[in-house]
């Protein structure tokens, strides 16, 4: 049996670029994997292959570029990965219910070392607290993302370019497609 993962694109739907779920899709069938499922619109595709994980994400950012005529990094998390993220809570409850900001995880390729950690935790302030725990940085910033001081440079030069999404858009496709995993 095939097993399930999940394709987080960076990049998609901004800028001026726009790409429906079903062209998404498509670019997934055109390199394979034909039960891909895009969750909102925002480059989420959950999708099923016995590849190992490292061929497939090329794979995907070579079809994907080939499709849409742009590169697209891509990164992918195992179904007990993504039970994981679900499950974890970075800061202490009371401090997420107290701000007004969304908890964001930014999902890297690689796991930090620790001077990497050490960097990017340096990084924090009471206004934007963040955390690292394998290869995803949480990040809550005290309003929203966009009214944050937090140097997305300094961030990508410590841990390297990754992808955004909010905790709960990532519970939620944990929930719907890799319940129990």
């Amino acid at each position: 049996m095939a097993n399930r993962l999940a394709a987080f694109l960076r990049g998609m739907n901004l800028g001026g670029r726009r790409v429906t779920n079903d062209d998404l899709c498509a670019a997934f069938a055109a390199v394979g994997l034909t039960d891909a499922a895009a969750f909102r619109a925002s480059g989420n595709v959950v999708f099923s292959s016995d590849d190992g994980v490292g061929p497939l994400r090329r794979r995907i950012e070579d079809g994907l570029a080939d499709a849409l005529g742009y590169p697209v990094p891509t990164f992918l998390r195992t179904a007990s990965e993504m039970r994981a993220i679900a499950d974890h809570q970075p800061f202490p409850a009371d401090v997420i219910a107290a701000s007004a900001g969304k908890l964001q995880v930014v999902l890297l390729a690689v796991a930090p070392g620790a001077k990497a950690r050490r960097e990017v935790l340096a990084l924090a302030t009471d206004d934007d607290r963040l955390a690292v725990d394998g290869t995803e940085l949480y990040w809550l910033p005290a309003g929203g993302v966009s009214q944050s001081d937090l140097d997305q440079k300094a961030v990508d030069a410590a841990v390297g370019v990754g992808t955004q999404r909010t905790k709960g858009t990532l519970d939620l496709l944990a929930a719907k497609y890799f319940p129990g995993a």
